[in-house]
Order: C-alpha cells, then structure tokens, then sequence
C-alpha cells in the first residue's frame, strides 16, 4: 500500500506541477497580448478628470445609481483608456470598438487584467458607416448611448470618419447625452503652437487627409446632427477635450 500511495502523491504532485507550467505559461501569453502606447498612459488621467466632470453629474440627475447607463467608446486602440476609465463609473456599461481587429487581442487582455465586470469585449466599428452596421449589424441601437468617448481620431484618419462619427453620434445617442472627443485642435483657423504645426505637417506628409481639424468646422458639422458644444477642456500636451451634447 505504502508504494502505491508515494506513487499516487508523485502523480498528483507531477499533475500540480504541469497545471501549474501551463498556468505560466498561459499568463505569460495573456500578458504579452496588450500593447502600451506611452501617449495613452500620460492622458488617460488627465481625461478621467473631465468625464467625472461630466458624467458624474449626468449620472446624478438621472437618478439611475445601480445601472442602465451605456458608454461607447470608438477606437479604443490598446484598451487602456476604456479600462482607466470604467471602475470609476460602476454604473455605466462601457462598450469598446475598434476598426483594427488586431487590436483586440491587447482590448480583452486590458479588460481581463483590469478586473471589473462593467466592460464588454471589443466589436468592429467603421465609423464611417452607418451606425446600423456597426458590429456586424443589430448591435448598437438609436439613442441606445448615454455616452460616446473617442480619443485620437479625427486627426488621424480620413474627414469622412470624422463625418461618420458625428452623424452617427447624433442617431445613437439618448437626449442630452454626451460626445467627448479628445486630440489637437485648430482654432478659428489658426493652429498653435508650434509644436502642432509641426504635427500638422507630419500628418499631412504622411496622408493628405489627416490633419488637424478645426474647431469651427467640427462645431458645424455637429450642430447639423442636433450636438451642441458645451465645453472646450485644455489638457496637457497642447491638446482639448471637447464636450458635445445631443439637444
């Protein structure tokens, strides 16, 4: 008996060490999947400070504590900022998306390792399209956002994505709801400071339609769709936070 029991212990402690090596090694894959953009990591916080602003008092006068609000970020990149963001809104279902789907390997990693049960796993949007195809169609409804976020787009991307996102924004989101959009901006027709030119014209020799985008033409665009634009937040690194509400 006794030779039988140390072999059944050896069997136990070789199955323990294997689970253990494919735990490890499972982790150690997890890990590798998320993606750091150092840009992210500086303004995520800075960013958090101007959507409590915001949506805590949103929050608030709806009275809805335990839930039922809806948040939908577009282009949600590596997934830092969307998962920075949700365990300070408990209440609010957070929703990533993103055009590459590469990314969403590093999205899922960020939300797993986050360990908050209020964000769902990334969906394929093209913001240029309708909204009725976003996710493979069905999946984000009319006034179905109490809140839009995106960060670093219109910039960096074709004007139609930008037309894309403010028509859309204007159809999904609830009344009164809330776009924030985050980047450098043009003002007036003027950008500064010199730093942003620069930026301007490395992104214009890169791709002729990206660029900075000018208040004025933005504020236009988005009162066409019924958004209004509440409040312009300076952030660090020459950039804005731009608040817009659907009327």
């Amino acid at each position: 008996m006794s030779a039988l029991r140390a072999k059944g212990v050896s069997l136990l402690q070789g199955a323990i060490s294997f689970i253990k090596m494919h735990h490890k090694a499972s982790s150690q894959r997890f890990i590798s999947h998320k993606h750091v953009n150092s840009a992210a990591e500086r303004n995520k916080e800075p960013i958090l400070q101007v959507l409590k602003k915001f949506i805590t008092p949103y929050i608030e006068k709806t009275g809805h504590q335990d839930g039922g609000y809806h948040c939908l970020e577009i282009s949600s990149g590596s997934g830092q900022h969307i998962t920075h963001f949700a365990p300070h809104f408990k209440s609010v279902m957070w929703q990533p998306s993103e055009v590459d789907v590469s990314s969403f390997g590093s999205i899922s990693a960020y939300i797993q390792d986050s360990g908050v049960s209020n964000i769902q796993q990334p969906i394929f949007i093209d913001v240029s399209e309708d909204y009725t195809k976003w996710g493979g169609g069905g999946v984000i409804g009319r006034q179905s956002m109490d809140f839009i976020i995106n960060m670093n787009l219109i910039h960096i991307s074709p004007f139609k994505c930008t037309e894309g996102l403010f028509h859309n924004a204007s159809q999904v989101l609830k009344p009164n709801g809330l776009l924030f959009t985050y980047g450098p901006y043009a003002f007036h027709g003027k950008i500064s400071p010199e730093s942003n030119i620069r930026f301007n014209l490395m992104l214009r020799t890169q791709n002729p339609e990206w660029g900075l985008r000018d208040i004025d033409q933005l504020t236009t665009l988005a009162t066409s769709g019924g958004l209004q634009l509440v409040e312009i937040v300076a952030l660090p690194a020459n950039n804005h936070c731009l608040i817009w509400r659907k009327c």
